[in-house]
């Protein structure tokens, strides 16, 4: 949580307790259903929740973004990132239920207003947002291709609507097709910590 302070010293005293509470929440939940690996758990602040956060250093959304989070997981990167953007509404999307099960128990548990937690699959959703978030789900050009459907066509953020995702390692060949238009940002960057040394942002305007 310290890590958090370090780097976001401007958070509400609500957005504080939100944020010390997805410690012991997300420890409850994986020992029921795993949605984190064991080692991170241990590491749940730097690993999942500032890793989340990356994106807001991408982008200061503006009140009233519509936002999905492509295979949410457990609600990375959208739960943190509903508690830093009470403004934006977040659609926390997976096809495995128990999965969208925690999302939408630890959501209530803090008192989230802002997210929609979605058991389906982004092939079969039909609505648009504003901008596409992800961590790791899939190749970019498999992202691109299922997403790009979803993307408004109004704008109304310093960058053009598209697609954020979070990677790690080696992203050139994935980003070959995508070279004249992507933006790429090294958290390390950002945040000092080792585990960020090889983790990038990826912006793609769609």
């Amino acid at each position: 949580m310290d890590t958090l302070l370090k780097y976001f010293p401007q958070l509400r005293d609500e957005q504080k307790e939100q944020f010390a509470a997805l410690g012991n929440l997300y420890a409850d939940w994986n020992s029921k259903i795993n949605v984190i690996s064991r080692k991170d758990i241990d590491n749940l602040y730097e690993r999942h929740v500032l890793h989340s956060l990356s994106i807001a250093k991408v982008i200061n959304f503006t009140p009233g973004t519509s936002v999905i989070d492509v295979g949410s997981g457990g609600g990375f990167p959208g739960i943190p990132l509903a508690i830093f953007f009470p403004e934006v509404k977040f659609f926390l999307l997976d096809s495995i239920g128990k999965k969208i099960k925690v999302c939408t128990e630890v959501s209530n548990a803090i008192g989230l207003e802002n997210t929609e937690c979605i058991h389906s699959r982004i092939e079969d959703e039909k609505r648009k947002f504003d901008f596409v978030v992800s961590r790791a789900v899939m190749p970019l050009s498999d992202l691109v291709r299922l997403t790009k459907k979803n993307i408004k066509t109004k704008h109304q953020n310093a960058l053009p609507n598209g697609l954020i995702c979070l990677k790690g390692g080696e992203l050139e060949h994935e980003i070959l097709p995508f070279k004249k238009i992507a933006m790429l940002y090294n958290l390390s960057d950002w945040f000092d910590e080792e585990f960020f040394k090889t983790k990038k942002a990826v912006y793609l305007p769609l």
